[in-house]
């Protein structure tokens, strides 16, 4: 057999296994820094299959590493997963409509039950690969905890289990299938706390510092900010503590999350830095003080582009997964279920993937071709990732593949119920497959190996550095 054909087999053997995992964490759906169980049957099932398991490493509890050494053991090939789900996305699996299986229940809204699986079947192929084939090689799996929430895999790299890979294949459910060369922004978090003094609010005002007037002000403050900064940037906000519901008192403790974002790493801590400031206005106008705890932070992500053309080709070579009638008509149950609002919007987005053919797409809304990598694109996308961090240490390559109709909003009810759903394992195993061939196709290229380590020397200057100050450690309980 060829390697594409051997590597179909390797992913065959664990295919019910893969969907067990998957469909096992779809139903323990337990959220950032709390998955326990989803952790423990990842690392079960990879000590079945030969690998030697670290468990909390980078002081997260549900974090890990799972190796496999064959040889000399080089090249090293890490691959990323990651098994949380979010807050009160609980939802039927495979159900058009909406009805949570619990209400207000966290739900994998975001495909991290296939996310993780997809890479304990790639692990274990690409390992049955080395074997059968005695061939030299690492295999790495990383157990990675809470991307969903203040992440893990900053806190990984920056204890350095990234030093020694040579590179990283990952993916990530989609509703497309592609290498995007499109990069997402960077990010910092944190709680600033306000504190001020106590009084009476109708008997002695005047004697009072509210903590709470000191967020409200520092939202102002933001506000005038965003007119000033540049147009990919975001800047978020939440109440964590609102002082209380008393209002006969001056609220004399107040806390309130931020969070900044830019498309490089630079940007955003210069944005962050800028935030600061106006949160010191806040406590001086308002008389009180005021500390900052950042709590997280991402690296800006940007495949590496020596490395990226490989997986591109055999996404190619492997093409979309293999759709049924069945599957393209509960596609077009799902694709009702939007609101026109909503609809609007999808259709507005798909223009870029669907020129002048948005409405047909929708007409048999699953993905059944695949998109080129770009090296041109330039583009950034607002949402965040730690998957950044990793790609600032080591050169990284993100895999999308198709697990829900076209058009579908993530962290929605609807994304919870793909993800339970046969075309969710569907896509789960074609991007099984897809990053084996991959590891596969680049282990025997030490010069294209070399050649990736240097653009990424070019980007990251030499040195990983870890955007999060040394005193963050991971928030756990906290976020």
């Amino acid at each position: 057999m060829n390697d594409k054909e051997q590597i179909t087999s390797y992913v065959a053997r664990v295919a019910e296994k893969t969907k067990k995992i998957a469909k096992d964490i779809w139903d323990y759906a337990e959220i950032s820094y709390t998955e326990t169980r989803s952790a423990d049957e990842l690392i079960a099932a990879l000590k079945e299959e030969g690998f030697a398991v670290e468990e909390g490493i980078a002081d997260i509890p549900t974090a890990f590493t799972a190796t496999f050494k064959n040889g000399s053991g080089k090249p090293v090939m890490g691959l990323l997963a990651e098994y949380d789900a979010l807050e009160c996305l609980s939802q039927k699996a495979a159900c058009p409509t909406e009805e949570p299986v619990t209400a207000g229940a966290p739900g994998h809204g975001c495909g991290h039950n296939l996310l993780g699986a997809a890479c304990f079947a790639s692990a274990v192929a690409l390992k049955d690969y080395l074997t059968n084939n005695n061939l030299d090689g690492t295999v790495i799996f990383f157990g990675c905890p809470a991307e969903e929430g203040a992440g893990s895999k900053q806190f990984i790299a920056r204890a350095g289990y990234f030093d020694n890979v040579d590179f990283v294949y990952c993916w990530h459910p989609s509703t497309q299938n592609e290498v995007s060369a499109k990069g997402s922004s960077a990010i910092m978090g944190a709680n600033f706390i306000f504190d001020g003094v106590a009084s009476h609010a109708g008997g002695a005002p005047h004697l009072g510092r509210s903590a709470l007037d000191a967020c409200e002000l520092m939202n102002v403050g933001v506000n005038y900010l965003r007119e000033h900064m540049i147009d990919p940037a975001r800047v978020h906000y939440a109440y964590s503590d609102c002082g209380g519901t008393a209002p006969n008192v001056v609220q004399a403790h107040a806390v309130i999350k931020y969070e900044v974002r830019s498309p490089k790493v630079a940007q955003m801590q210069e944005l962050f830095a800028r935030v600061v400031d106006v949160a010191k206005g806040a406590a001086l106008m308002t008389g009180t003080k005021m500390h900052y705890e950042v709590t997280m932070a991402f690296s800006d992500y940007l495949a590496n582009k020596t490395l990226a053309p490989i997986m591109s080709e055999c996404l190619a070579e492997y093409g979309a997964p293999e759709w049924t009638e069945e599957d393209y008509e509960l596609a077009r149950k799902f694709v009702r279920s939007y609101s026109k609002e909503t609809l609007k919007s999808i259709k507005e987005g798909l223009e870029e993937y669907y020129p002048d053919a948005v409405d047909e797409a929708l007409a048999n809304p699953l993905a059944s071709t695949v998109r080129a990598f770009d090296p041109r694109e330039t583009r950034y996308m607002s949402g965040s990732t730690d998957v950044g961090d990793v790609g600032y240490a080591t050169p990284t390559v993100t895999l999308h593949v198709a697990t829900a109709c076209i058009g579908n909003v993530g962290h929605s009810w609807q994304n919870t119920a793909f993800s339970g759903s046969e075309i969710g394992m569907k896509g789960m195993l074609r991007a099984a497959e897809i990053m084996t061939l991959s590891f596969v196709r680049t282990m025997d290229k030490p010069e294209l190996i070399e050649k990736a380590k240097e653009e990424l020397k070019r980007k990251n200057g030499g040195k990983y550095i870890c955007p999060l100050p040394d005193y963050c450690q991971p928030p756990i309980g906290k976020y």
